[in-house]
């Protein structure tokens, strides 16, 4: 059945036509095929929230077994759980199939920005562009709902224009008030301009020259791949069966009595983990898969024509300290035309671009230059005493946007973020186009186009001012509680609160003790990062069953750091060995697996090499001197080579110590040629890669140096003044 449903900035497709309509999507009314309006049945009751999380052996078995499924989605990321959670709390039985993990793609990998569009708007006014205003409208609109839903996954973020010149002043100032005007109600802050020195003290880092002033207005921020487990997560409580890791091979048809057209009624899917292979039934069947919307499309009929355009957008995270904890910057036109960001995040700083034409669905791997494209961007708009180095970029990525195809268009750039609906003659709904921050929106219209389309029985919308895993009882103060109560360290019970929020309590409860005075519980899985070992145990309870789920969207430390992501992986394999019961050939196969992860999509393959075997020594005589003497210090044999015993010599000689297993780890990063030690030639290598900038945080170079200096001093101080001799 073909329908037209008054949308706001949202083109729908029926039957194969599009027809893009603009008015209110508040009433659950449509106009059929014969223009005549059609009120949505309610179901009876109203479901209920549960307490008890089932186990994903439940979800699998409850597919199995629960007979037809009211409606059934394809897709984990945001807009899949999304209608999950719409159709679950509306009181229609339902089911959501994903054969990764959920946020598993674009939904972990984006800007964490939820926001409005402040470039849409200015397309819009530029191009007198109406359905673009009210995509941006309806944006702003979901962007207070999204950071009420989920307060200790989101806040407001106030971001700097800096302005370099005098005309961009009023200019920008009268877009960002626009913006803010567009927003009304909704505003999150009110936008206002800053002086030349007042933006450098909220921005100290900024360029100094030529800097007039700057704007700043406020978007909001999350952490994307825990809000869409949030979602995924509530969709569950509402008696959605949801499971990770299960594939679907192919739609089921049946034909219509009616019309004799065959029907979309189920899928074909299989289990990942276990290989199992079964049938779900579902009354509608709806394609929620982002850039993937067109292979599922072609289940069900090879013949459509594409509709999905993907752009890749390339993300680096830097250190902390180069942008303020609390101010990000965004420049609207860079040197190639297009936005980059730079904005804090997780008490890291992540920068990146948006709008690369891409013909991959899967996640390319950030290429050298991608990485040194930004980098440039960003020494643009730092000051000269600020070395923006190419060794500090910590972890890079690549994500996809999964936009609209306009045959008008040239480039994705002019493609707006509109979200389509469409129905096939089969009954499969698909939704695709859309961004992160109008994910309910989405859903919204999704589940409203599926019961008119299969005539379920269900009641209006109930998503708008619910809340999401965790934030029920949350409050700012709740990390209090969890220092007070459980000996936590204030920094570990911050981000306890912060990322599961009134489930806190349910990962303290499960940490080990520390056997140390302070804090009395929770052992970190590395030094500078506050996650802790019984999140991976709580993780496991939240449908993780990869060490990749665990260290990139249970915890984050993939996407903030792959080194020290590396380092926690052996501790973080054990740990759910003893939950999931692997066996030593499993984690093994884990662990191998989560490493070529880091190494090819989370840019450790592109950190690694800056420092390879063929890499230039481009030194001054005078420093290569300087090094060889430090090389030998440790080489006292004259090998030619330093081993874990030469270093570990050296180190008791100043009295320190330092274990076997982390002096391995630390030579293994510079010896290029895997053969268990360090050459001189590699360790010249190390030092002129340094020196450019490509390496940074070597902690052989840092002890080797530390080293040399300890001797130094000792060797320095005269008998006389050492309490020895006569």
């Amino acid at each position: 059945m073909a329908f037209q449903k008054a949308v706001k900035g949202t083109a729908l497709i029926g039957g194969g036509a599009i027809a893009t309509v603009f008015g209110l999507s508040q009433f659950s009314q449509y106009r059929n095929k014969h223009g005549a309006l059609v009120q949505v049945q309610a179901a009876e009751g109203a479901p209920v929230r549960k307490d008890h999380l089932p186990t994903r052996e439940q979800q699998i078995l409850a597919l199995q077994t629960s007979g037809e499924f009211d409606v059934l989605v394809i897709g984990g990321g945001a807009t899949g759980c999304g209608c999950a959670l719409d159709a679950a709390t509306r009181g229609l039985k339902t089911a959501l199939l994903e054969r990764d993990d959920f946020s598993s793609g674009t939904s972990s990998r984006s800007t964490k920005l939820i926001h409005g569009g402040v470039r849409y708007l200015q397309k819009a006014i530029m191009k007198l562009d109406f359905e673009q205003y009210r995509m941006v409208k309806e944006a702003l609109e979901e962007r207070a709902h999204l950071l009420q839903s989920a307060p200790h996954l989101s806040a407001p973020l106030p971001i700097m224009l800096p302005i370099y010149k005098w005309w961009q002043l009023p200019y920008y100032w009268v877009g960002i008030k626009l913006y803010d005007l567009v927003a009304g109600s909704q505003c999150l802050k009110s936008s206002y301009v800053l002086t030349k020195s007042r933006a450098l003290e909220l921005f100290p880092m900024l360029r100094k020259d030529k800097l007039v002033g700057a704007i700043v207005y406020y978007d909001g921020q999350h952490n994307d791949a825990r809000m869409n487990l949030a979602i995924a997560l509530t969709a569950a409580r509402y008696g959605a069966a949801t499971a990770n890791y299960t594939e679907v091979r192919h739609l089921l048809k049946s034909a219509d009595t009616g019309s004799g057209q065959q029907r979309v009624c189920g899928v074909h899917c299989r289990d990942v983990l276990t290989g199992k292979e079964f049938d779900v039934r579902a009354k509608c069947v709806i394609n929620a898969t982002g850039p993937f919307t067109d292979s599922v499309r072609k289940m069900d009929d090879e013949e459509v024509p594409n509709i999905c355009q993907p752009s890749a957008g390339v993300h680096i995270v830097m250190p902390g300290y180069y942008s303020p904890d609390n101010m990000g910057l965004l420049d609207p036109a860079t040197s190639d035309g297009r936005v980059i960001f730079f904005l804090p995040w997780e008490k890291m700083t992540i920068a990146g671009t948006t709008d690369s034409p891409t013909d991959v669905t899967s996640h390319p791997i950030p290429t050298e230059e991608d990485i040194n494209f930004i980098l440039s961007e960003v020494r643009n708009y730092l000051g000269a005493d600020v070395e923006v180095r190419r060794g500090d970029v910590l972890a890079a990525w690549s994500g996809i946007r999964p936009l609209v195809t306009n045959p008008d268009s040239k480039d994705t750039q002019s493609i707006s973020r509109n979200h389509v609906v469409t129905v096939s003659d089969s009954g499969l709904i698909t939704i695709a186009g859309g961004k992160w921050t109008t994910y309910r929106a989405m859903a919204r219209d999704t589940i409203d186009a599926a019961i008119q389309e299969h005539n379920l029985k269900a009641g209006s919308c109930k998503t708008m001012g619910l809340q999401l895993e965790g934030a029920q009882d949350w409050s700012p103060t709740l990390y209090i509680r969890l220092v007070q109560d459980y000996g936590l360290e204030s920094e570990v019970a911050q981000h306890l609160a912060s990322t599961y929020g009134d489930k806190a309590f349910e990962v303290a409860k499960i940490a080990q003790v520390t056997g140390k005075r302070w804090p009395i519980v929770g052992k970190r899985l590395v030094s500078e990062f506050p996650y802790i070992e019984a999140e991976v145990v709580y993780g496991v309870k939240e449908y993780a069953r990869t060490a990749v789920d665990m260290i990139s969207r249970r915890t984050r430390l993939a996407f903030l750091n792959v080194q020290a992501a590396e380092e926690a992986l052996p501790r973080i394999v054990d740990i759910m060995g003893k939950e999931l019961n692997w066996c030593e050939q499993k984690k093994k196969e884990q662990l191998e697996t989560a490493k070529t992860f880091l190494y090819y999509e989370m840019g450790y393959k592109v950190k690694t090499d800056q420092l390879t075997d063929r890499s230039e020594i481009s030194l001054v005589p005078s420093d290569i001197e300087r090094y060889k003497k430090r090389f030998r210090m440790f080489d006292k044999d004259k090998k030619g080579f330093i081993t874990i015993l030469d270093v570990q010599r050296v180190l008791e000689s100043i009295s320190v110590q330092m274990d076997e297993n982390t002096l391995h780890e630390i030579l293994n990063e510079v010896d290029l040629n895997k053969n268990g030690q360090v050459e001189l030639n590699e360790f010249l290598q190390l030092m002129s890669a340094i020196q450019k900038g490509r390496v940074s945080g070597s902690r052989l170079a840092v002890l080797m140096k530390s080293a040399e200096e300890n001797l130094r001093r000792r060797e320095a101080i005269p008998v006389d003044r050492s309490g020895g001799g006569l």
